[in-house]
């Protein structure tokens, strides 16, 4: 009979189970991933072959799927074969008393079920070989993958014994917060980006961002009845969002709304630390920083380029602008930074709460003028609904579609790496779009557009490298400290710009300087997008993937 997989946090059962008591003092290890059928079997493979003595080890899944044949054919090669072994449902070791679980990737540790007992659960992550192979030109560049991950694999384990005994004594089970003594895996080579990564699109950013401005002012001035019409095309007179920029947009947003396992969303309520560090940038650093910021700049640094009127303005501007956090381009930024899907649309959507109630008040307090500021309601309305409940919708409706006809490896190994060039396109073009849409605003005032943007260059690596530190300090995951930093960067410039016409109208210089944050806003967060898979190998090495409670 088929075993049921328990809801993550639920006990498994008690059944008797051979193998249950400790066996002559060895560790009793659990290798858990998703499918058990290539790195919990690799890994379990060289812990009987290297570690006999010491461990006593087995393998599971919480959706097994049968054995990897790519896995089977690199480990025969390595003289560790996998013959005799099977995928197994975690559940059929029921009653194992186990001293050690160790989750090797991200989907297992979201629902990891609880053990009873003594025993402690780390998570060490590995690349998922299948995925990364279904982008190989080749068979062999395929198995170049897997032997890699092999390898890793075989210097994780020969090194565990040792660690895992030296290990401090934690509180047990699913919810501890323990500081694993298990070593991060070696960084992935830079010619074999991890899979979410922007690989040679990466390596060229400069590249690409000036070449997509260059065009895009090109289209702007040569174009400008063409540009024109499609600037003027919107969801409503005055929702301020243009319909060519939001399908680009929901391009380059499904592709992670398909990624969202809902199960996990539920889990984020056990892991708050990211969420409260988010809220924390957004609303208690964020206005308040570019309120001192932007007068310093603009009333004491810039003052003799641009006079106290402007001034005024511009400062009004960059706070309307930091008092509106992100909400649709932030699913991109944390695609591009391998962030956690599901906590990403958890932070996105407590944010726009908060903004219904904090926004106008805080653009009331620190700008001068705005003391009977309505918030732009239904520009609010409409940027959710479009940016956030529609692709959500389409994306859950396709997985749960797509995985009940096709199975979770042809999802995720086949179907998911296709929207990758996908994704990549829909933003350059978006980018060729932002500076057509504004290519008059930088011919005709490029100083001012350049000094403007200074305070909020500053602002976004201030913020992003803020939430990064306290998220570090906190002991939060990579997955889900990175797409925090960057929200905690970016803003909902749609909203901003509508507000700022309300208050000053469509040709003062707040206007102006929501529109440069427009304009800042795609190539700064690449380059933060870029800066966070960067430093992810040092950060995950400080502060691996462990515990619950984040």
């Amino acid at each position: 009979m088929a075993t049921t997989a328990p809801a993550a946090g639920q006990p498994l059962g008690q059944s008797p189970c051979h193998g249950a008591e400790r066996a002559g003092g060895k560790l009793k290890v659990l290798f858990l991933c998703t499918g058990n059928s290539c790195r919990s079997q690799m890994a379990e493979a060289w812990a009987r072959a290297r570690c006999a003595d010491t461990l006593e080890v087995w393998s599971a899944g919480t959706q097994p799927q049968g054995i990897d044949p790519r896995a089977a054919r690199v480990m025969a090669e390595a003289g560790v074969p996998l013959e005799g072994g099977r995928s197994k449902h975690v559940n059929e070791l029921a009653g194992i008393r186990f001293d050690h679980v160790i989750t090797l990737c991200g989907h297992a540790q979201e629902h990891c079920p609880f053990f009873p007992g003594p025993t402690r659960v780390r998570h060490v992550g590995f690349d998922d070989p299948p995925r990364l192979a279904a982008g190989a030109p080749d068979e062999e560049s395929a198995l170049g993958h897997y032997r890699r991950v092999r390898d890793e694999l075989r210097a994780f384990v020969e090194r565990l014994p040792g660690m895992l005994r030296e290990a401090p004594d934690a509180a047990p089970g699913n919810d501890s917060a323990v500081t694993p003594a298990v070593p991060a895996p070696p960084a992935v080579p830079a010619a074999a980006p991890a899979p979410g990564g922007m690989g040679l699109f990466e390596r060229r950013l400069s590249l690409w961002v000036a070449l997509c401005m260059f065009v895009g002012i090109a289209l702007g001035r040569w174009l400008p009845d063409l540009t024109a019409r499609l600037r003027v095309l919107e969801f409503g007179a005055g929702s301020q969002i243009n319909i060519p920029i939001a399908i680009l947009i929901w391009l380059m947003i499904y592709p992670m709304m398909l990624k969202i396992d809902f199960a996990s969303v539920l889990e984020v309520r056990r892991r708050p630390r990211g969420l409260l560090v988010t809220l924390f940038v957004n609303w208690l650093v964020k206005p308040f920083s570019m309120a001192l910021v932007g007068a310093l700049f603009f009333r004491y640094v810039f003052a003799s380029w641009i006079g106290p009127d402007l001034a005024g303005q511009y400062l009004a501007g960059v706070i309307i602008l930091a008092a509106a956090p992100c909400t649709a381009m932030v699913f991109v930024w944390s695609q591009l930074s391998d962030g956690d899907p599901a906590y990403t649309l958890v932070q996105v959507a407590v944010n726009d709460l908060v903004m219904l109630f904090a926004f106008a008040p805080i653009v009331s307090l620190l700008v001068a003028g705005a003391a009977g500021l309505v918030v732009p309601f239904r520009v609010l309305l409409y940027a959710v609904l479009i940016f956030v409940v529609i692709p959500l919708a389409l994306g859950a409706g396709s997985r749960t579609l797509l995985l009940r006809r096709r199975g979770r490896e042809w999802f995720e190994n086949r179907l998911l790496p296709r929207f990758r060039p996908v994704t990549v396109v829909a933003l350059l073009a978006t980018l060729v779009l932002i500076f057509a849409f504004q290519a008059d605003n930088l011919i005709s005032r490029p100083v001012h557009v350049l000094l403007i943007a200074v305070p909020i260059l500053l602002q976004v690596y201030f913020n992003s490298g803020l939430a990064l530190i306290l998220m570090r300090l906190l002991r939060v995951p990579y997955r889900v400290a990175a797409p925090g930093a960057l929200i905690g960067a970016s803003n909902f410039f749609e909203l901003a710009v509508a507000t700022a016409i309300t208050l000053y109208g469509p040709e003062s210089g707040a206007a102006l300087a929501t529109v440069v944050g427009v304009l800042v806003e795609v190539p700064v967060m690449l380059s933060v997008c870029t800066g966070c898979r960067a430093l992810r190998a040092g950060y995950e090495r400080a502060v691996p993937a462990a515990g619950m409670t984040v």
